[in-house]
């Protein structure tokens, strides 16, 4: 995951710095999250504790919470992904040595065949139906 980098600098009590406290990001750059929580480490590290008008405690928190959003939807999206490609798997598996109904995507025709197997493409499950393969069992219509 990543998110888009601020650009942030900070100078510790004393002007000067060192390590992380010192890196500008870039505008348009991405950050990922340990870039992000190093960066909000070394600006809390590097408030002026005399100052705290200098410093929203709460604007920390609410990039902490936003990150954790992002990072809760990124997890949401990518298992939603996986369960939709394990189920079409599960249902193209199902279909062997049943017979299939499909529409030909060529000439747009209804052709009848056995299911003979399933192959994995990395765009997902295809069907070889009475020796035609790469049927997208998505165009099945009819299943006996």
């Amino acid at each position: 995951m990543s998110i888009s980098a601020p650009t942030v600098t900070s100078t510790p009590i004393g002007g000067t710095t060192s390590g992380a406290a010192s890196t500008a990001a870039q505008p348009g750059g991405n950050l990922s999250e340990t870039d992000f929580l190093q960066l909000m480490m070394a600006q809390l590290q590097n408030q002026d504790p005399l100052d705290p008008s200098s410093s929203d405690p709460t604007q920390y928190m609410s990039e902490l919470a936003q990150l954790t959003s992002v990072e809760q939807e990124t997890n949401t999206a990518q298992s939603t992904s996986q369960l939709t490609s394990e189920q079409n798997a599960a249902s193209a598996l199902a279909l062997i040595g049943h017979t299939v109904t499909y529409t030909d995507p060529t000439t747009g025709d209804a052709v009848t065949g056995t299911v003979q197997k399933v192959d994995f493409t990395s765009s997902g499950p295809t069907i070889t139906v009475n020796g035609t393969t790469g049927v997208d069992p998505g165009s099945v219509t009819e299943v006996s």
